[in-house]
């Protein structure tokens, strides 16, 4: 009997909680209450295997709509058109999408076009009075970047860059552990990014569109990383560069370059971008409190990782999702991510990027000046 009055009271007690719990946790709280507030009206440049990638994502968002296409191929148009329900008026080519001024239909665009073109096309989406989301790297040197931060700037637009992990949870909770000191004093960074690239005709591996090559394409993962998971900027950097392959990768277009960057807390990072291995996807970083270890670290798929707590647990959305959401409410409510993707974000790793090849051709310690 007294089993069973102990079962009862905590059906009781289960029952009279479902209540709160129903109206205190955040899935039901969106199912019961649908959002209702701005949407970002977003047209996508560049129809390829990556604005794809966010079209789709884009389906579950609830603060970013897909509602416009800016393409040089037609029969990607039309078929965007068919697939995502893009109104004709909305739909523009590379010559006359600066027309996009007129249409009060949307509100950004996202340049996801070869690094070479993201200049010129985010000046004249600014221009045009709409916000820029770039994908990263957003140029293809540091002076680009600062051009197309000013252009922003004087059109009164947000610029904001494709920082996806910015936004991603497992990411998020291990730069608030490392805020919270749950490391302690933290002293190295290890970052691993590549993978072995395929068909040598491709744009990437073109100077010209790609500004380099697994350096501007990957390596940035890891630059990118270090800053947000030490919580520093680097002051120098040394580089190595290794080229096992002169007809796929031609002049100035790197292969594989291992870098060390040095911070002022006396932190190291040492990092490695490639073009020639594969499953190189990992950071891992130590302190005097503990240590955390990512793998994959920035891959689309659900991030995994694990610290001298245990497993990180925190549930997988689609990254792109995240980040068009979260783009959304900086735009309209000023919210920011806990480390910044606006313009100034990404001409710092521009910074760090030309630094590099400078300290791999030279053989030289370089300094950085962010």
């Amino acid at each position: 009997m007294g089993s069973r009055r102990n079962f009862l009271e905590k059906l009781t007690v289960s029952a009279v909680g479902l209540p709160l719990l129903y109206h205190s946790n955040p899935l039901f709280a969106a199912s019961e209450a649908p959002y209702q507030g701005p949407v970002l009206k977003v047209a996508i440049m560049g129809l390829g295997s990556y604005g794809t990638r966010v079209a789709e994502a884009m389906k579950d968002c609830k603060r970013a709509k897909l509602v416009g296409v800016i393409s040089g191929t037609p029969s990607k148009i039309k078929d965007w058109q068919a697939k995502y329900d893009i109104p004709k008026k909305n739909c523009y080519n590379y010559e006359n999408f600066d027309a996009i001024k007129d249409n009060k239909d949307i509100d950004a665009v996202y340049v996801i076009t070869p690094n070479g073109l993201h200049k010129d096309q985010s000046i004249r989406v600014a221009k045009a009075g709409k916000h820029v989301i770039c994908e990263k790297p957003m140029a293809v040197n540091a002076d680009e970047a600062q051009e197309m931060v000013d252009a922003c700037k004087a059109a009164k637009v947000h610029l904001l860059i494709g920082y996806r992990m910015h936004y991603e949870p497992k990411t998020v909770e291990v730069i608030k552990m490392r805020q919270n000191g749950e490391f302690g004093k933290v002293k190295f960074f290890q970052g691993q990014s590549g993978f072995t690239i395929g068909d040598p005709s491709q744009w990437r591996l073109n100077k010209e569109l790609a500004g380099g090559g697994a350096m501007m394409d990957i390596g940035i993962y890891s630059i990118n990383g270090a800053r947000y998971m030490l919580g520093e900027e680097p002051i120098w950097v040394t580089a190595q560069e290794t080229k096992t392959d002169p007809i796929k990768f031609k002049e100035g277009v790197d292969e594989t370059i291992q870098f060390q960057l040095g911070f002022p807390s006396g932190a190291v990072a040492n990092c490695l971008s490639t073009y020639n291995m594969s499953h190189l996807d990992r950071f891992f970083m130590t302190g005097s409190e503990g240590w955390v270890e990512m793998q994959p670290s920035t891959g689309y798929g659900p991030i995994k990782g694990r610290t001298h707590k245990g497993e990180l647990n925190q549930s997988h959305t689609t990254h792109q999702t995240l980040q068009m959401d979260g783009m959304s409410q900086l735009i309209f409510e000023g919210v920011q991510p806990i480390v910044p993707l606006d313009g100034e974000e990404g001409l710092k790793d521009m910074k760090i990027i030309d630094a590099i090849y400078e300290a791999a051709e030279t053989g030289e310690k370089v300094a950085i000046s962010l």
